[in-house]
């Protein structure tokens, strides 16, 4: 280790190199899915974030693609950046208007170096942070490299009803994520925050109850044109016969 601080990519990393138990997501277990019973694929967007090396060389990013991969989630979009607070941000941002993007996972870029800008671009894209997921993470690294987790940062939330997750850039630190949290809960929040969505929508009873109650008001709005015209005629009428 070299005299600078200690990297929070390397304060993440365990010091043995047994990753952390795996999940087993093949079989459809209440952990695994959510409420309606949904284990589908999901579309993800991954985003690397580093200076010091390409996507070529990206073990961090070949992990998260291949674990998500193993899980049966389809890479919609990789992309990598440097560390530039403004570039990180509008990649995610691009990324969550995408429609075939359920899932955000980036790698990288988590540190307290001056360098290590991911948290400090995506947070203000989230419009509820889960702030569970960086104490459950700590506490598992805890368990791996002890008090040097002081070091690593974390941050998870949601936006626009998409999960993002902001992971360490090393393999064993993006194995615990997505293995040990990430993976065997993702269909329940997509499945709570799509129930807020559903539940803002309006169904379609709702929807024929104000097409009826529209039809309603303008029948209503006819027969007091019709009564007006008819009470305008009789009064045409009395003057009429008034007048002879």
């Amino acid at each position: 280790m070299n005299e600078r601080e200690m990297n929070a990519d390397d304060a993440a990393t365990p010091s043995n190199d047994e990753p952390p138990a795996q999940t087993n997501h093949d079989d459809t277990s209440e952990a695994d899915v959510d409420a309606d019973g949904d284990s589908r694929s999901l579309g993800v967007g991954v985003i690397t974030i580093a200076t010091d090396r390409a996507i070529g060389n990206d073990i961090a990013g070949e992990t998260i693609m291949k674990l998500l991969k193993k899980d049966d989630h389809e890479i919609v979009i990789r992309e990598h950046v440097e560390t530039d607070h403004d570039q990180v941000q509008s990649t995610a941002s691009r990324l969550l208007d995408r429609d075939d993007v359920d899932m955000i996972v980036t790698g990288g870029a988590t540190s307290i170096e001056p360098e290590d800008v991911t948290i400090e671009a995506v947070e203000p894209l989230l419009e509820k942070e889960l702030t569970a997921f960086s104490e459950l993470f700590t506490t598992l690294l805890y368990d791996e490299i002890g008090t040097r987790v002081i070091g690593a940062r974390t941050i998870a939330g949601v936006a626009d009803g998409i999960p993002v997750f902001c992971l360490p850039g090393n393999e064993p630190a993006v194995r615990l994520g997505l293995e040990g949290i990430i993976l065997p809960e993702i269909h329940q929040l997509l499945a709570l925050t799509r129930a807020t969505d559903d539940e803002d929508e309006p169904s379609s009873d709702d929807e024929d109850a104000d097409l009826e109650a529209e039809a309603a008001d303008g029948d209503e709005a006819g027969v007091s044109a019709d009564e007006a015209e008819n009470g305008e005629e009789a009064d045409r009428d009395d003057s009429e016969h008034g007048g002879r």
